[in-house]
Formats: C-alpha cells, sequence, structure tokens
C-alpha cells in the first residue's frame, strides 16, 4: 500500500483513527486532512492507496471529494467514516465507487482487516458493494429519459425527498412519484440508490 489519508472534520475523531492506523504497520505512512480540500491536495501530493472519509466532511463536502479523488491520476480506494443516519450520504458515495463504511470508534484491528483485504476483496468491515448488498448486475444499455425524469434523479443524486423534489420543480409529490417509477422501469432499478449509481455509471448524472 501507499499508505492512508484519514480525512475528519472532527479533531478528536481523525486524531483517534490516525493514532489507531499507526499501530497498523501495513497502512504507513499515515496522514491526515481536516477539509476536502486538504485532502485533495495531500492526494495530488502523495498519492494514497486508502482515504478513510468523514460522511459530514466539511468544506466541499465528501461526495463532491470523491468525485474530485475519481478524477486523480490514481484513485485511491474510499471507505466512509459512518455513523446510523447517515444512509443518504452512503448511498450516493457507494453508487460513486466507496468500498463501504466503518464507524467513528473504529478500532486497530478492523483497521487491520481492512489493509488486508480493501485492495483485493470487493467488501471490507461492516461495507457492500452495492446499497442492496448483491453482486453488481451487467449494465444495461444507456437509455434516454425525459428532462423531467432527469430533473427528478437529479433531485435524488442530492439526497431530495420525494416532496423536496416537488417543491423544487413546482410539482406535485404524486407527479415526482410518477417520474420516479418510469424512471426507474427505463434504468432498470429498483429503488433510488440503485437508480443514482445506475445513472452516475452511465454519465446520465454527476
Amino acid at each position: 500500500m501507499a499508505g492512508v489519508v484519514v480525512c475528519h472534520g472532527t479533531a478528536a475523531v481523525r486524531e483517534r483513527i490516525v493514532a489507531a492506523a499507526h499501530g497498523v504497520p501495513a497502512l504507513a505512512p499515515v496522514r491526515s486532512a481536516a477539509s476536502a480540500e486538504e485532502l485533495l491536495a495531500l492526494t495530488r501530493r502523495s498519492s494514497p492507496a486508502l482515504v478513510l472519509l468523514d460522511a459530514h466532511l466539511p468544506g466541499a463536502g465528501p461526495i463532491e471529494a470523491m468525485r474530485r479523488l475519481r478524477e486523480t491520476d490514481t484513485p485511491p480506494i474510499v471507505v466512509m467514516i459512518a455513523v446510523t443516519g447517515d444512509e443518504i450520504t452512503l448511498d450516493r458515495a457507494i453508487a460513486l465507487g466507496a468500498r463501504g463504511y466503518l464507524a467513528p470508534d473504529v478500532d486497530r484491528s478492523e483497521l487491520a482487516a481492512v489493509a488486508a483485504h480493501s485492495l483485493t476483496a470487493s467488501v471490507v468491515h461492516q461495507a457492500v458493494a452495492e446499497p442492496d448488498g448483491n453482486h453488481r448486475a451487467p449494465e444495461r444499455p444507456p437509455v434516454e429519459l425525459t428532462r423531467r425524469e432527469m430533473e427528478v434523479l437529479i433531485g435524488m443524486s442530492h439526497g431530495r425527498s420525494n416532496s423536496q423534489i416537488g417543491a423544487d420543480l413546482f410539482l406535485s409529490e404524486d407527479t415526482v412519484k410518477t417520474h420516479a417509477r418510469r424512471l426507474f422501469r427505463k434504468l432498470g432499478a429498483a429503488d433510488r440508490a440503485q437508480a443514482v449509481a445506475i445513472g452516475l455509471r452511465q454519465g446520465l448524472i454527476r
């Protein structure tokens, strides 16, 4: 491995994870960042193999940070640091390629498991390859969505509820649900998270 970057906006959490990571030789060198901007600058200089990323990262935020990490020459593996209630962020992060998540109180043994398996296994501790836990299905051919369906899908990718999307687009919630059902059918998606994941992989949304 080329080391790990612990990127967390809370100093106490960041320092505790860094201390635990120092106890895992395979993770060396261990570096830290407090924001998306610091993480991206550090990644461009050092090309870490693994990033532990705060689901509540300040600044550009975790999703934008992941998008920018994907554009680097050697994108690192990303594992989110998240808690119960972070499901929307986790769904979007996994759709962008995050390997999974760990709790903020992750210990040295869990980090050692990540070091041992994250570069070769499809999952890490507490992590799933897809939001539904299944293996990724073969890609469907690109589809064409209507303007409204695209707007609804974009709203979903931003973590907006149906009622919030309706308010944004001046549509009723029932109308949003109708557009959602149609775009699910076109994409072959079972739910919002899978629709966003397919949309991202097919380049329909970013």
